[in-house]
């Protein structure tokens, strides 16, 4: 098996990767996808909402914005994010303050919510790290893969990153991953 480097730049990434198997292409993107660990916003308390939008609604916009989760967390970890906002005005997610420099929105200009004259928002979040297989908003990106030669043994992959992750470190703990789950088996196997 060879990778052979194509395009990596920003969020998106593309190679070849040569001499290997459908199951083993399929297995790559389908961990790259699913099990990548990032943070996102799990529970959000509200203080005050005056605006003329539902809880539950702001909580579901704020848990899909992409923070991000480069470097070392454990599991387990959790951030704290505060928002406090008075109208008129557009809150974007530049006004999210985290309380760890690590953690942030990847994107500052997401609108959250449009205050009104007088009204006000003022929330504390939470944000954890989790994987795509609890919910999309802890996906880190999208891996897609196609035939790339006639001897159907080379795959060229696609990989766009969310901003959380790299698409480098997408692919990097993917592998991690799999390897982990065949040395898992491997181990098991030995016993039987």
């Amino acid at each position: 098996m060879k990778i052979e480097v194509l395009h990596s730049k920003g969020r998106e990434m593309e190679f070849v990767l040569k001499d290997t198997t459908v199951a083993f292409a399929n297995a790559i993107r389908r961990i790259g996808m699913s099990q990548v660990p990032v943070f996102a916003i799990d529970s959000v308390t509200f203080y005050e909402n005056s605006s003329s939008i539902f809880d539950e609604y702001i909580a579901n916009r704020l848990g899909l914005i992409p923070l991000t989760s480069e470097g070392s967390h454990k599991e387990g970890e959790e951030v704290l994010l505060s928002l406090e906002a008075e109208g008129p005005r557009m809150v974007y997610s530049k006004a999210l303050k985290s309380s760890s420099a690590k953690v942030k929105c990847v994107h500052e200009d997401i609108p959250i919510i449009k205050l009104g004259e007088d009204r006000r928002i003022r929330l504390e979040a939470k944000a954890r790290m989790g994987d795509g297989r609890e919910h999309a908003k802890f996906q880190a990106g999208v891996i897609s893969y196609g035939y790339d030669t006639n001897d159907k043994k080379d795959f060229r992959f696609k990989v766009e990153s969310f901003g959380q992750v790299s698409p480098k470190t997408m692919l990097l703990k993917a592998a991690e991953i799999l390897e982990g789950k065949c040395g898992e088996l491997n181990s098991q196997l030995k016993e039987v």
